[in-house]
């Protein structure tokens, strides 16, 4: 690297030396976009050969130049500005690259006469313009209010400071205005057009016009700046927040980038066939979302609102099995017995098959627990062939859980029915509401009121959900309810539903259901087979009869799988002998027999008769006692009797006072004993009229001291002349009648129409009696 450099004192002296005499001859140093005003020092970087070689020898001699700006456009020949300045070169640095690097020196201004040599630079003729500086206040004011905007200007850019000092430092109009010229970012027009003023009064006007522009281009400049910053600042803000979610969501093991955004919710609406409601509320709600920010907690709750919108199954639904024999057959395949349900369902298919259009229909299922209500529900799905949904009422107090919560609460969500749609993905399944007689009310409101419009098939084609507000049709829905006791359903709710009633199960039906269902189950699910363990008939029979006493089917299930459990074990120790169950060796697997018959327990006696009475777990057979005491005639009832069992024991007493006949007792007996009937099972509550005849029965028997006939059972309730009355629940006390070993039944002549449910085989096994009249029964309960 070479150089060729000048002290201070040489620099002193060189200057001072060029001060007064003007050269008429210069080499000129064109240079593209550079203005050189007088005083000021500039540095230059030297790259093209014509130039070097003049910079060479300027250095080598008197160090003068003229330093004009080359206007020349790309692609264009020289075009040489008409002002300049000529300078002086102060320092000289040699790059090994080969470029040049020098500092010169403004000294006057110069105006362009003639270039008289173009090779190897261009050399020419130059005149020195002579300022023309007035002093007047205008000046002295114009230089102040320079230095001053100047000033401002440098408090608001990136300006040197310095640059504020020197100019305070400077009285002069002509240095003041080329020292702020050369200091500004000013257009190469406006740069020649200052260098060009011989005035310096008209300069200083020129530099304060453009210093004013430039000033307010950089208050406005400084005003957008500082909005764009604020704007950056809350995106930079926002961005590392968003970055600190996405960290904690990846901590957390969650993947926030994989849920859908509004552009996709967008094409799911528009792939989605929708109401016009429906789809007019979407709409609205993805085009509020678009304007959320994401953080906001509204923007999920609008989120969530949207999705169970397109989730839900408005027009999609399954199509229905229409093949009336498959259909029945699976029923069959399903179920033994229940013809009557069975029936409903295929009518059910026929009309749909025919008319191509049905509402759903509401059917009830009522029946002690065990008897298959809620297995029934999955056997018509299937012979449908459509999406299966069961949810419990039981205990139910919330009418939300129906209808769904309004979107105003935080963690709003729809009611059962919808969301048992959504999961279906089908606007036509099979619906099970169980337990319906065992929904309750309380402040929350009552969930049965709610029921009314989903269960009628007049209004639910309009069901309307506190959480999504639009209309949802349910009229192609096919709801199912069970209950076990239809007294609890509100009557306007039972008005809606096609009452379908399930008794308990006979003795023979209980067996075969048994072998053809339920011990196939029991092997399934304890790993075991027919190699491994067999039940023979006597054995079904022995557990029916000894170790369950119930209307439905649970606990004979329970007994044989505790019987395959066992064999499952003996198998899992190596054991390979088939297990025979026969009623010999059930008590090794299940214990001695926790039942025996009730009649075999209670030999006929005077003053005790047996009836029959319904309870929500089935029939049972009912042992009503009297016993006489010396007294006053009192009646004095006990076995936790209700209100209208209390009632119904006085009218058959005072009957026995007024009857006339062959089985009138004593008078004289009602005045000297007291009277006390007791039903056993003391802690079991119960209740009704259909006790009437039986205790009028076991008050006779007492009080003639004659036994009832054996294997003899009966139901119906009195009046005080003696006719006997209707009663409800025949089948499952003739059920209970034929478990306990009972031959003969009297009944009201009014329930021979009810036989018509009770199964062949127990017809056979039990002799019916029917009665208008108390007499009919006394003559039926003491024969000869």
């Amino acid at each position: 690297m070479d150089n060729s450099n000048i002290n201070v004192d040489e620099m002193n002296k060189l200057l001072k030396s060029h001060e007064m005499k003007t050269p008429q001859e210069l080499p000129l140093l064109n240079l593209p976009g550079t203005v050189l005003f007088p005083f000021m020092i500039a540095p230059f970087t030297i790259t093209q050969e014509s130039h070097k070689i003049l910079i060479s020898e300027v250095v080598a001699g008197d160090r003068l130049m003229g330093v004009f700006t080359n206007l020349a456009e790309a692609d264009q020949k020289e075009k040489i500005a008409n002002t300049g300045c000529m300078a002086i070169i102060l320092k000289m640095l040699k790059i090994p690259d080969g470029t040049l690097r020098i500092l010169v020196h403004g000294l006057k201004r110069i105006s362009l006469k003639e270039i008289i040599r173009k090779e190897p630079y261009p050399v020419a003729n130059i005149s020195e313009i002579k300022e023309i500086s007035p002093t007047n206040i205008t000046v002295e004011a114009m230089v102040k209010q320079a230095q001053a905007m100047l000033q401002k200007a440098i408090a608001l850019s990136n300006l040197s400071e310095e640059l504020g000092v020197a100019a305070l430092n400077i009285t002069e109009p002509g240095k003041l205005a080329d020292l702020i010229t050369s200091n500004l970012s000013l257009k190469i027009d406006d740069q020649l057009e200052i260098l060009a003023m011989k005035n310096t009064q008209d300069r200083l006007e020129k530099v304060l016009t453009l210093l004013t522009r430039e000033l307010e281009m950089l208050e406005l400049g400084n005003l957008i700046r500082s909005k764009v910053k604020s704007e950056v600042d809350k995106n930079q803000r926002e961005y590392f927040l968003r970055q600190q979610l996405k960290a904690i969501h990846k901590e957390l093991g969650e993947s926030p980038e994989g849920r859908s955004d509004v552009t996709e919710l967008q094409k799911r609406l528009e792939a989605k066939s929708l109401p016009e409601e429906a789809k007019k509320t979407c709409n609205k709600e993805i085009k509020r979302l678009q304007n959320m920010s994401h953080s906001s907690p509204e923007y999920m709750v609008t989120r969530t609102y949207i999705e169970w919108i397109l989730d839900l199954p408005w027009t999609e639904s399954t199509k229905d099995n229409l093949d009336i024999k498959k259909a029945e057959h699976i029923l069959k395949e399903d179920h033994y017995d229940l013809d009557k349900i069975k029936e409903r369902i295929l009518e059910y298919l026929s009309v749909v098959k025919l008319k191509q259009c049905i509402k759903g229909p509401i059917l009830c299922f009522v029946g002690p627990p065990g008897v298959g209500k809620t297995s029934l529900g999955h056997s018509i799905a299937r012979a449908l062939g459509r999406k299966f949904y069961h949810f419990s009422l039981g205990g139910m107090h919330d009418v939300a859980e129906i209808r769904g919560h309004r979107r105003t609460y935080i963690g709003a969500l729809p009611g059962r029915i919808i969301s048992g749609l959504k999961i279906c993905q089908s606007n036509n399944p099979i619906m099970m509401l169980d337990e319906v007689d065992k929904l309750g009310s309380d402040f929350r409101g009552d969930p049965s009121s709610a029921l009314l419009e989903v269960l009628d098939p007049e209004q639910n084609n309009s069901f309307r959900d506190h959480y999504l507000d639009i209309p949802f049709d349910l009229s192609r829905v096919m709801f199912i309810t069970t209950a076990n006791i239809l007294d609890t359903i509100p009557p306007a709710l039972r008005d809606r539903m096609e009452i379908l009633r399930i008794a308990g199960y006979t003795l023979r039906e209980k067996v075969k259901i048994a072998r053809r269902y339920l011990i196939p189950k029991e092997y399934k699910q304890n790993g075991v087979n027919s190699q491994n363990v067999v039940f023979t008939k006597k054995a079904l029979e022995t557990i029916v009869e000894k170790y369950t006493r119930e209307a439905g089917l649970r606990n004979l299930q329970r007994e044989i799988g505790n019987i395959c459990r066992k064999v499952a074990r003996k198998v899992a120790e190596g054991e390979t002998k088939k297990t025979r169950i026969t009623p010999r060796n059930i008590p090794l697997f299940l214990g001695a027999p926790r039942f025996k018959p009730l009649t075999v327990e209670r030999p006929p006696e005077p003053g005790v008769a047996v009836g029959m009475a319904w309870t929500q777990t089935g029939g049972e057979i009912l042992f009503v006692e009297s016993s006489a005491t010396s007294g006053k005639g009192n009646l004095i009832l006990t076995g936790q009797l209700g209100d209208v069992m209390k009632e119904s024991a006085q009218a058959a007493l005072s009957f026995l006072h007024s009857m006339k006949g062959k089985h009138k007792p004593d008078e004289k007996l009602f005045s000297k004993q007291d009277i006390h009937i007791h039903l056993p099972a003391g802690a079991i509550p119960k209740d009704g009229p259909s006790a009437g005849i039986t205790v009028c029965t076991s008050l006779a028997s007492l009080l003639s001291g004659k036994a009832i006939k054996k294997e003899l059972a009966m139901t119906g309730e009195i009046t005080l002349k003696g006719n006997i009355l209707p009663v409800g629940g025949i089948k499952e006390k003739i059920l209970a009648a034929h478990r306990a070993g009972i031959k003969e039944v009297i009944l009201p002549e009014d329930n021979e129409k009810d036989l018509d449910e009770i199964p062949a085989e127990i017809k056979k096994e039990i002799r019916f009696h029917f009665v208008k009249k108390m007499q009919q029964v006394l003559d039926l309960a003491f024969p000869g």
